[in-house]
């Protein structure tokens, strides 16, 4: 058996101009991940992000860390597979439409703008974001320049497939994504529905990590969503 640990990036820069950068406390939350892994000498024989800024600088500063303690730290393999879903896109093409035909998006939309700090703006925007992505997943939004939610979790089922094909048995792999791609690594692992998977996924913590154990077509979870190295309630984030 081998183990794959899945990592959610650390905290993106949410209502900036450029969202796909680490903030400050996203920056934060991958260097604790990394001397936390390092003191343990939990090493990697092979390292995978997805191909967005945020994955590829959390993976850097998690090696960084390997390499300031003399340790290895494989080099990164970028597999496009691990990429989140379009999201952006989803809310960009359908928010519109939405708020003019449903009064119970146009109230949570409204809501969000009405919003004057960033608690709140957070909290308002999750609500309206949940309604969207879950009628977009289950095929009830007609957006076909956008990648469908079937279409990305065989994306990501296809990026494990290839993780798993990558080396023999006994290995310990990285992979550095986004919380969609952990929503569809619980799917492979416990066979559960599709809106489970949103679920979960939308449950994901900034910089935690969860581990799978994966042999041939076996794929077990062996833990969900875990940060003990985030230790204090300022970087404990979900976005």
């Amino acid at each position: 058996m081998s183990n794959l640990f899945v990592v959610r990036h650390g905290q993106a820069s949410f209502f900036a101009e450029n969202y796909d950068q680490l903030s400050p406390i996203g920056q934060e939350q991958a260097r604790l991940l990394g001397e936390y892994w390092s003191q343990r000498k939990v090493t990697f024989d092979q390292v995978f992000t997805g191909p967005c800024v945020r994955h590829t600088e959390t993976a850097r500063i998690v090696g960084q860390a390997f390499r300031d303690r003399g340790l290895t730290w494989a080099e990164p393999v970028v597999l496009a597979g691990l990429d989140e879903y379009e999201a952006e896109a989803v809310l960009k093409q359908a928010l519109p439409e939405l708020v003019t035909k449903h009064p119970h998006i146009r109230e949570l939309h409204a809501a969000m703008d009405r919003a004057t700090d960033r608690a709140e703006k957070l909290k308002t925007f999750q609500r309206v974001y949940e309604v969207v992505i879950d009628m977009w997943a289950h095929g009830e939004l007609d957006l076909p320049r956008v990648e469908s939610w079937s279409a990305f979790c065989r994306r990501m089922h296809d990026a494990l497939s290839h993780i798993a094909a990558a080396g023999g048995s006994g290995r310990q792999v990285a992979a550095f994504s986004s919380g969609g791609p952990v929503g569809v690594c619980m799917q492979r692992a416990l066979g559960i529905s599709h809106r489970h998977t949103l679920q979960l996924a939308w449950m994901v913590r900034n910089g935690a990590f969860s581990e799978f154990l994966f042999s041939g077509e076996r794929f077990t979870l062996s833990r969900f969503n875990a940060f003990p190295h985030l230790d204090a309630a300022d970087l404990l984030t979900y976005r």
